[in-house]
């Protein structure tokens, strides 16, 4: 290469070099960045290369020089601490929405914002109990037409599918196509959720986006932009039990004071508590009623009670003796 490009170029591949294969406790000394650069065929001279790294600092890299041994210069700070990218892996590794072969490429990705020092500290195996993988993984383009409807304000159309007893996704509806307006994204029990209004049934829906195929944005503009124009997806999440739909209620929850902390981790700390007596709390909570959410209220056992209304407590008999129907 001519000379003019070598000593242009020279202060990119020093850029380099401090981003990956240095940090406090692997600094390079002058002597080796100017074998480093007379390897990659670029000479270079002390002066330049101390002229160089001041220019790196000037444009915002935090190089430090050691003195104590190992001595040298390595990059101090970079945009993600390592403890940021260790949470960030693990955050990768324990998604059941990410496929194993895109949890391997994600986690290649942070290894590179680290020193390759610092990336064999980020190759752990993180074991969540009971952790199931989707095998979908068309969940990350249809998350990105998603947010680009959004955007751009338009409709989406896509097939959906459902698990069949011989755990096969087998498409809903004979494969037509759902037309909705998305309005949102949400997280919910380690899975994506599509919120969309669905205008031909006049109702807000949720669709696991991991269920989603050939997902394509339409021309019309979105509809339901009175019902969402206050809408909480905050308070969706709390009300709405694994995101089963269900009419909206009011319920008066009593409990022991024991699972105030459970009540509050699931609905907020907004929500009203009122003492009923020394050992028990009320509350009015917005939810959902659907089985999802009696069986939420099943799983505290005696200890929680839906005092009303009445139409839901009866409703919530019904669901107690059919479940125990079947154990006779």
């Amino acid at each position: 290469m001519p000379r003019v490009f070598n000593q242009k170029i020279k202060i990119l591949y020093l850029m380099r070099v401090f981003l990956e294969q240095t940090d406090e406790e692997h600094p390079m000394s002058v002597k080796e960045l100017i074998t480093y650069l007379n390897n990659l065929g670029i000479s270079a001279e002390r002066k330049t290369v101390y002229d160089d790294i001041e220019t790196l600092r000037n444009f915002g890299m935090d190089i430090l020089n050691r003195r104590e041994k190992p001595a040298g210069f390595y990059l101090a700070s970079r945009e993600f601490e390592l403890p940021e990218l260790k949470l960030l892996v693990d955050a990768v590794q324990s998604s059941r929405f990410i496929t194993s072969r895109k949890s391997r490429q994600l986690i290649g990705k942070l290894e590179s914002l680290a020193s390759v020092y610092e990336a064999r500290q980020l190759r752990r195996q993180v074991f969540v109990e009971n952790r199931i993988r989707t095998m979908n993984e068309s969940v990350y383009y249809s998350i990105d037409e998603i947010q680009r409807a959004l955007n751009e304000d338009r409709q989406i159309s896509f097939q959906y599918c459902e698990w069949t007893v011989e755990k096969e996704l087998r498409l809903k509806k004979n494969g037509e196509r759902y037309l909705v307006s998305p309005w949102g994204l949400v997280w919910q029990n380690e899975n994506y959720y599509l919120v969309a209004y669905d205008e031909k049934c006049e109702k807000v829906k949720h669709y696991r986006v991991d269920k989603i195929l050939q997902i394509q944005i339409e021309n019309q503009p979105r509809d339901g932009k009175e019902i969402f124009k206050n809408y909480d997806t905050g308070e969706l999440t709390s009300r709405t039990f694994g995101m089963f739909g269900g009419r909206e209620e009011t319920i008066c929850l009593e409990a022991h004071n024991r699972l105030v902390g459970v009540v509050l981790d699931r609905f907020g700390r907004d929500i009203m508590i009122h003492r009923k007596d020394s050992e028990h709390f009320k509350t009015l909570i917005r939810v959902n009623v659907s089985g999802q959410f009696f069986g939420w209220i099943a799983s505290l056992g005696p200890d929680a009670v839906i005092a009303s209304p009445e139409e839901v407590r009866e409703e919530y008999r019904e669901f107690l003796e059919k479940s125990l129907s079947n154990y006779k």
